[in-house]
Order: C-alpha cells, then sequence, then structure tokens
C-alpha cells in the first residue's frame, strides 16, 4: 500500500487544506503485516486511568545520585511523571522535567530547545544527565543522546515505539492528526541505531498502545532490554516501573 506523501504543512497552508489533510491521515489504513497491540489490551489501558502511581513508598537512597531528566509521552505533560519524579528524589537524585509543556510532536524548534535544556543542566551540575522518557519522549531522549552524548550519561525509556515500522502502535493515527505530519516523515529524523550511551529498553506485554517488539528494540539498538508488567499509561509512575527505573539508574556501565 502506497502510504501518505505529505508531511510537513507547506507555508502558508490554508485552515481548509490542513483539515483536508488530517481527514486523509484519518483515512489511511493499518498497513498490513504490521503488529500492533490487540482491542483487549487497549481497553486495558483504560484501567491505569484509575490507579495511582508511586506514594510516598519507601526507597532505596541512589548508589550514586545525579541529574535526571523526565521526557513525557505524547500528548501528555510533566506532571503526569509525578510520581515517577517523586520517588527518584526520595532517592537523591536531582530531578528535572524537559521544559517544553505538553509533549504535542517534534518540531525542529522544539527538539533544538531541549539539546540546549540538557547541555545547560549537565553543565550546572558539572556531569552528563540520565535521560528517562516514556514513550515519544523516550524517541526523544535517544536521539538527544546521539546528538550530543558528551551531555547524555545514560537513556532509559519506557514503552518507546524506537525499533522497527513506526505504525506498531496503536496511537499513530491520532499523532498524525496532531502533528500535521505522517509518522514516516517527523521533522525531527529518529534513528532506531543505538545512541553511544547505555541505553535501557523497558517494555511491557501488556502494553496496549506500542507494539513490545517495538519497544523492546534488537540487541544491536540498545544494551539491555527489561520487561515491566504494566499498561503502557503505568509507565509514568507504576511502583514496578519506578524501582527498575531506580535500579537501572543505579547499574554501573
Amino acid at each position: 500500500m502506497e502510504r501518505l506523501n505529505a508531511q510537513v504543512p507547506p507555508a502558508g497552508e490554508s485552515l481548509r487544506d490542513a483539515i483536508a489533510r488530517r481527514i486523509a491521515f484519518v483515512r489511511e489504513q493499518h498497513p498490513q503485516g504490521v503488529r500492533a497491540p490487540s482491542k483487549r489490551l487497549l481497553l486495558g489501558e483504560l484501567r491505569s486511568l484509575y490507579r495511582g502511581g508511586y506514594r510516598g513508598q519507601a526507597v532505596t537512597a541512589a548508589a550514586r545520585p545525579m541529574p535526571v531528566m523526565l521526557l513525557p509521552g505524547f500528548c501528555t505533560h510533566p506532571l503526569r511523571m509525578k510520581p515517577m519524579a517523586d520517588a527518584l528524589r526520595a532517592a537523591g537524585h536531582r530531578v528535572y522535567d524537559w521544559g517544553l509543556g505538553f509533549n504535542m510532536g517534534p518540531s525542529a524548534r522544539r527538539f533544538s530547545l531541549l539539546l540546549d535544556r540538557v547541555a545547560r543542566i549537565a553543565s550546572e551540575n558539572a556531569e552528563p544527565v540520565a535521560l528517562v522518557g516514556w514513550s515519544l519522549g523516550g524517541v526523544f531522549a535517544r536521539e538527544v543522546a546521539r546528538q550530543q552524548p558528551e551531555f547524555v550519561a545514560k537513556v532509559i525509556t519506557m514503552g518507546s515505539p524506537f525499533s522497527g515500522d513506526r505504525h506498531a502502535n496503536n496511537a499513530w493515527r491520532a499523532y498524525q492528526i496532531i502533528t500535521g505530519h505522517t509518522v514516516d516523515t517527523p521533522p525531527v529524523e529518529c534513528h532506531a541505531s543505538k545512541p553511544p550511551v547505555p541505553t535501557v529498553a523497558l517494555w511491557s506485554p501488556r502494553d496496549g498502545i506500542v507494539d513490545p517488539r517495538a519497544a523492546a528494540g534488537w540487541p544491536q539498538e540498545r544494551d539491555r532490554a527489561v520487561a515491566v508488567r504494566c499498561t503502557h499509561l503505568d509507565f509514568a509512575g507504576a511502583p514496578q516501573v519506578v524501582a527498575e527505573v531506580l535500579r537501572q539508574l543505579d547499574v554501573e556501565e
């Protein structure tokens, strides 16, 4: 099947043309042979909206406290990752959000601002920053580490669709409608190859949004893949995810 090929909105595009382009995105069919999580798993994500995350449970002090930046998932705000931030601070890490508010997808300007923020935080702390990215935030984290590895200590992705076909998830249509470009042609190129820093991929067999293989990647695309039994939305701060992130931050590479 031929995929849509217009992606970044042309300069001066009219409102009518913008709407027509998004209607075309809605009508685009899921590519044959590309897996996405089942409808049963997708419905399971709704239950995550009613579950809390870390709520001040005791955590073990970090072996080596470090600056950590949290990058939110698509269409989410850093506040959605507050349970994770609270736990990391309780362990002694210095926690920063990505500084860009809601994650509404990539743009060259926003990515440039993110690069500057990571470099500034690393400079202020006199050491590289660990990047912990949820879903699309993890894709951004990997690309930041690829472009400026001197400022990144480690990347931990959580349910991030960095490997394989970019349609291997249940969110690609929503992504295209909201961003105005297709998943195959983002304004900031993102590669599946491993960044030149330690890279850990957390994935879940219960993920209802992103196909587990897309989030786990292949051996040459990351250093470790670790399974965590949670929904996609639970990656923001479920206790078992928090515990695994804390463990991975303590691993000496």
